[in-house]
């Protein structure tokens, strides 16, 4: 029997082996999916729900109660960080590798055709495109959190009460999904077959970092200063992407202006990153874990300022390249049509007579 194309590959007309890794690269998604309906179908059996309800369901809540009927709408729940958290973020990890190739596929594969994109502006597409809608999605959720949590009409929420800083369902599932989409990154080199060592570093970076730092804010009770933080920061990278996806598109010279917009942006939330910080784990909160903290962050804008300038400087030489490429290869293409051209009116020529060939056109005729 013939194994249909899966989620989150491309079609062949070759079948690979069962289990092989052709196999499992092209069916990831299918295979995956699987796996994740093995602990919602557990949730339905009573034997086996507690075990299922550590991976989907969240935990660790110190207060809230559910609907009686002294109180029909219940206490909202809130919960800190607990070990079964990790069990959540394997499961939510999975499904972010589905979701990566749902979009993938159904969006980001179904425009690259139409558009007939060179190697290096479908990679850069297919890297924007999938992190557009993980900053989107980011951005606005946290975003609704900070207004609904009231954290931007009281600043003073971010460090009053430090530790005890217990999370909504919101907030706490924010941050699992941030820890499980950072961590499904490492997968996601192996189903995509990036195996050079100059693609493979700047992902494997941006995963273990990105996990690191949000594991140990949520860990140290930073939570509420790091949703602000991520918020911001996010807002950022969504203007970047897009900017570059509308770069694969359109001409360099036509995006001068989107870039200064991006470049003052960008600035400007690291400015504003460093001042949240400083108000309130110096100011706010003291001690020795902040003050570390506190260096920690000032440290991480100091890397993504010089990140960014080194990132602003090797784009401008790879689109210089790009461009170069573009042109030698539109004036390869334009040396055999004119070639052709030149060939068939000579061939034309031979065909007429000889004495047609040699004589004059009739214009010149009349003339003499």
């Amino acid at each position: 029997m013939a194994i249909k194309p899966g989620l989150g590959r491309k079609t062949s007309n070759k079948n690979p082996p069962i289990l092989s890794h052709e196999f499992v690269i092209q069916n990831h998604a299918d295979i995956i999916s699987c796996v994740a309906m093995v602990f919602v179908v557990g949730l339905m059996n009573e034997s086996t729900a507690a075990f299922a309800s550590a991976f989907i369901s969240l935990h660790h809540n110190v207060s809230g109660e559910d609907p009686s009927r002294e109180q029909p709408y219940g206490k909202a729940f809130t919960y800190i960080a607990g070990i079964k958290d990790y069990c959540a973020i394997f499961f939510y990890t999975l499904t972010c590798i589905i979701m990566h190739a749902i979009i993938q596929e159904f969006v980001l594969d179904k425009i690259s055709k139409k558009m007939h994109l060179s190697k290096f502006k479908l990679a850069r597409f297919n890297e924007s495109g999938q992190l557009v809608a993980f900053y989107l999605m980011s951005f606005f959720w946290g975003a609704h959190i900070l207004v609904k949590e009231g954290f931007l009409g009281h600043v003073a929420q971010l460090w009053e009460g430090f530790p005890d800083h217990p999370m909504s369902f919101l907030h706490k599932f924010y941050f699992i999904i941030q820890l499980s989409y950072y961590l499904h990154m490492l997968p996601e080199l192996y189903f995509q077959k990036i195996k050079t060592k100059e693609e493979q570093q700047p992902k494997i970076v941006h995963s273990v970092s990105g996990f690191t730092l949000i594991v140990l804010a949520y860990i140290l009770s930073f939570q509420r200063l790091a949703l602000v933080l991520l918020t911001l920061h996010y807002f950022s990278e969504l203007l970047s992407h897009v900017f570059q996806l509308i770069g694969v598109f359109d001409r360099e010279e036509r995006l001068a202006k989107l870039r200064v917009v991006n470049n003052g942006v960008f600035f400007l939330i690291r400015f504003a990153t460093s001042v949240i910080g400083v108000l309130t784990l110096y100011y706010g909160i003291g001690g020795a874990r902040s003050l570390l903290a506190l260096g920690g962050l000032i440290a991480l804008q100091g890397y993504l300022v010089f990140s960014f300038i080194t990132e602003q400087l090797k784009a401008k030489r790879e689109a210089k390249k790009e461009a170069k490429r573009e042109a030698k290869l539109a004036l390869q293409t334009k040396k055999p049509a004119k070639a052709l051209k030149d060939k068939v009116k000579r061939k034309k020529e031979s065909d007429l007579p000889e004495a047609d060939q040699s004589s004059a056109s009739p214009i010149k005729q009349k003339v003499k």
